[in-house]
């Protein structure tokens, strides 16, 4: 149990990877991560329609290393390393992701892709990572 009173199974590996969430559900989120020990990273997405600037947000927000190359393969290395931010596990909460999925599905579905991928890999590791993708439609899976 966690200290949020109830448990959502954030610590199991094998159901880490990546969901979407409806409105307003991130900040429960949040402190459901923070109680099973996992670092929680947050992404404000508003606004975001495109790669550049999906890629620019990524290394801000999530405070990747100087001179990353701001490329697919790039950001899947930097997400598979994460040195920089040691921790047990980790969600990340993508907010207002409405307009880049809408904007460019295509990007989104490469960026679902990638982080699909990291949640694999660290769990080869035995470390658990989430990501979690606010959207209107939570009903439906983030990659459809």
């Amino acid at each position: 149990m966690s200290d949020s009173g109830f448990d959502m199974g954030l610590e199991d590996v094998s159901q880490a990877g990546v969901y979407g969430v409806g409105d307003g559900d991130l900040g429960g989120l949040a402190a459901a991560a923070r109680d099973a020990g996992l670092k929680v990273l947050r992404v404000d997405l508003e606004g975001c329609s495109d790669k550049r600037t999906l890629l620019m947000r990524l290394g801000t927000q999530l405070d990747f290393p100087p001179g990353w190359s701001r490329n697919w393969d790039a950001l899947s290395d930097a997400l598979r390393d994460l040195s920089w931010l040691p921790a047990n596990g980790y969600a990340v909460l993508f907010s207002e992701a409405t307009d880049l999925r809408r904007n460019s599905p295509e990007d989104f579905n490469t960026l679902l892709d990638v982080l699909s991928e990291t949640a694999i890999s660290w769990a080869e590791q035995n470390v658990p990572f989430w990501a979690f993708f606010e959207l209107p439609d939570a009903g439906v899976p983030a990659d459809e």
